[in-house]
């Protein structure tokens, strides 16, 4: 299929690209990447009468990492080059864990993480990861300059707070903290697929026991929702599986955590995997954490796509 029609705009720079959106809005859409939204053109999802391609804009692909104030990716940089940085992977692991995830190589040397955030997909897995470390979102408009905080950034499956005059320009994460440690695994049926469940855990660990535990999920429960499990874990080993309290979380999670069917999956084998993911994820985050001292990149799961 072909999109309807629609008139193009090729800015060369944010703040042309505000002016252009705000004088289209609301009829206008923002196009980086393309890996989201040109799918949904040629389908006739998404009819838009004007398209504001942000693609060219130079200088807009910047990735900076400090251990005190965290990392923050422009709006054009790609899956594959946040992915690929090396000082990203350092002050915050958990991009580099979940980038690996995303489709196939092909897509994420196309497709951006901001924009994979702002279109929001309850089945990709960045908007998850901003959930769970608690990022910031900088959104430009001819009106001026917003932050928008992850709690705040979900509306609900495929809609964003971002106002129709409004560019994603980058977002923030915080870094790593010692004692912290992170985790991200899922189920698909092929590799490059949506997953049917993803799991995504930070885990901060005292002495070998856990004190506090918080996970979001990919294609299960409420888009951007994090779940404390920190009184269900407290006290947990960090370096024993067998301990019953992991085994205690995987139930509470399939009681808790709602899913629903589609053609890909029942809710009840969703529930199945959030249980078994929940419990098998937590406890890589807080072994993460108990070897942080040491710590290395965890092996990636293949699987997943965004």
């Amino acid at each position: 299929m072909k999109p309807s029609p629609l008139t193009y705009h090729r800015p060369r720079s944010i703040d042309e690209a505000c002016e252009m959106l705000a004088r289209v809005t609301p009829e206008g859409k923002v196009l980086s990447g393309g890996q989201s939204l040109v799918p949904l053109l040629s389908m006739r999802l998404a009819a838009p009468a004007h398209v504001v391609d942000i693609g060219s804009i130079p200088r807009f692909d910047a990735v900076t990492a400090s251990p005190e104030l965290g990392v923050t990716f422009d709006a054009l940089v790609t899956h594959s080059a946040l992915e690929a940085d090396a000082s990203a992977a350092t002050v915050q692991p958990l991009l580099g864990r979940a980038l690996s995830l995303v489709a196939h190589p092909t897509i994420r040397n196309r497709g951006t993480t901001v924009g994979s955030i702002v279109h929001a997909d309850p089945s990709a897995e960045m908007p998850a990861v901003l959930a769970l470390l608690g990022g910031t979102l900088t959104a430009r408009s001819v009106r001026g300059v917003r932050e928008i905080r992850a709690d705040e950034l979900f509306a609900g499956p495929l809609e964003s707070t971002l106002g129709p005059d409004e560019i994603a320009t980058s977002v923030t994460v915080p870094p790593a903290r010692p004692g912290v440690g992170t985790a991200i695994d899922e189920i698909a049926r092929r590799h490059g697929d949506y997953a049917l469940v993803g799991v995504v855990a930070q885990v901060e660990v005292e002495d070998g026991f856990v004190v506090g535990a918080r996970v979001t999920y990919v294609s299960a429960g409420e888009l951007g929702q994090v779940v404390d499990y920190s009184d269900t874990l407290r006290g947990a080993s960090a370096t024993d599986d067998r301990d019953p309290l992991w085994q205690q979380l995987a139930e509470i999670a399939r009681e808790n955590v709602e899913t629903d069917a589609d053609i890909h999956a029942t809710a009840r084998y969703r529930s199945q995997l959030v249980a078994a993911l929940t419990g098998r994820v937590g406890f890589a985050a807080a072994r993460d954490a108990a070897h942080d001292g040491t710590r290395k990149p965890m092996p990636m799961p293949t699987g997943g796509r965004s």
